[in-house]
Formats: structure tokens, C-alpha cells, sequence
């Protein structure tokens, strides 16, 4: 297993990327590496460091501002190669089919529920391992 795993986090809000930071702790499960965190509060700062690789998981929060975070998740699944899983943060439970529009690999409602998005962090970052072992 590798020592750490990097998750991106884009959020315009500063207390959101605090909330996610806060639940997930240290790591999110006790099967899986240590998370640092890469924080961007643009769209251009996602894609930028997508485009310089190295990241396991995004977490993108669907309520940001200008670009909300399931447009930037579907464009990045068509435009990343081998694009990491994406948890997408939505505003409420009905928006569940938006975030299958935007081809996020899970969802998690606002704000933070921390073993809810620890649970689904974690299951994200095994099928990442799964994949590239």
C-alpha cells in the first residue's frame, strides 16, 4: 500500500474544504493510506493539477461558485485521461441524479455528515488501489 494518497478538494468556500478535511481526518478508514490534501478553490486549479497527475480521488463540492462541481466533474471524465474517482458533494438528496449525470463515482450530501463521507472517501480510494494494483 502506498504511504499516503493525495485527494484533491475543490470548493469555492473555504469551510467546505474544512468540513472534508475535518472528516476525513487523518485517514478515512484504518485499511487505507493517509490522505494529503491538494486544495483549489478554481476551476482552472482543478484541471491544472489533474493535468500534473498524481491525484486518487477528487472531492468536488456541486454547490461552488462560478462552476459548479458536477460540470467540472463531467468535463474532466471526458477529458482526463484515466480520470481519478470522483466524490461529488451535492446540496441535497434529490440532486442524486445530477451527480449521475456528471458521471461522479459517488455522492455525499452538505453539508459534511463525517462517517458518512469517511465511508464513502474510503471506498473510493480502494477501487483506486484495486485498479492500479
Amino acid at each position: 500500500m502506498q504511504p499516503t494518497a493525495t485527494v484533491l478538494v475543490y470548493s469555492d468556500d473555504s469551510n467546505t474544504r474544512e468540513q472534508v478535511r475535518l472528516a476525513t481526518g487523518r485517514r478515512p478508514a484504518a485499511d487505507v493510506p493517509q490522505v494529503e490534501f491538494i486544495e483549489c478553490a478554481t476551476p482552472a486549479a482543478v484541471i491544472k493539477e489533474l493535468d500534473r497527475g498524481g491525484i486518487d480521488v477528487c472531492v468536488l463540492d456541486g454547490e461552488a461558485v462560478p462552476a459548479g462541481g458536477m460540470g467540472i466533474c463531467r468535463q474532466i471524465k471526458d477529458e482526463i485521461f484515466n480520470c481519478p474517482p470522483v466524490l461529488l458533494l451535492i446540496g441535497r438528496p434529490q440532486d442524486a441524479w445530477l451527480a449521475t449525470w456528471s458521471r461522479a463515482d459517488a455522492a455525499v450530501t452538505l453539508p459534511v455528515e463525517p462517517v458518512e463521507f469517511a465511508s464513502a472517501l474510503a471506498g473510493l480510494l480502494r477501487s483506486r488501489r484495486a485498479l492500479s494494483a
